[in-house]
């Protein structure tokens, strides 16, 4: 059995949420607000980095700011219940839970929103940290002593081996089995359907 104290790091959208309708959706009714062209389809086709990131494609830098506020504001109205769990995913947190560990969800969004989220799917991670991408999701994993860090993006690949955990990539997002090797994932799953048995495996090695 493991230590009670192994701790499991895991992204949230498109890593144990499909939040593109919502997403969608949040950046649709900025647009008509603003007047701005927003490409959503693009928009969703690449999360995982901060939103500010993506608000530079479409908003001159003076506005960058109150565009992030305002889309903060606008989402919980309009993500949250067009979001879905992604296949498996309330299973990976429990499998973490059932050994006697922790399941922590670590991720670029707004805080605040991510706790929607996951109060509204009824994902039950025993710790949320939000605000924080690539590299910089080192800092949570560290402090909470991760072992492992689960991701669909080569960014959360950096992060875990900013923390020395072991990467786990799963190709649910917008980087496949290739790009997450080239970044330094030690295991490449399809889906979260398969880490349980996964994970009794490494905790029984």
């Amino acid at each position: 059995m493991p230590s009670p104290t192994l701790t499991v790091g895991f992204d949230l959208d498109m890593t144990l949420i499909d939040s593109r309708p919502g997403i969608k959706a949040a950046y649709e009714t900025l647009a008509a607000e603003t007047g701005v062209y927003i490409d959503t389809d693009l928009v969703v086709s690449r999360l995982g980095p901060p939103l500010q990131d993506e608000m530079e494609n479409w908003f001159p830098a003076d506005a960058i700011a109150g565009a992030c506020d305002r889309y903060r504001a606008i989402y919980p109205d309009t993500a949250i219940t067009g979001t879905t769990a992604l296949p498996g995913a309330r299973e990976a947190v429990e499998a973490v839970q059932a050994l006697g560990g922790r399941a922590m969800v670590v991720t670029a969004k707004y805080e605040p929103n991510a706790k929607l989220h996951l109060a509204h799917l009824g994902i039950a991670a025993d710790v949320l940290i939000g605000g924080l991408w690539a590299e910089g999701k080192a800092e949570a994993l560290l402090e909470h002593g991760a072992r492992i860090y689960v991701g669909d993006h080569t960014g959360d690949v950096r992060g875990a081996r900013a923390a020395n955990a072991l990467s786990v990539g799963v190709t649910t997002g917008p980087c496949d089995e290739e790009e997450l090797r080239a970044a330094g994932a030690d295991v490449i799953l399809p889906d979260l359907t398969v880490f349980p048995a996964w994970l009794r495996t490494f905790a029984a090695a």
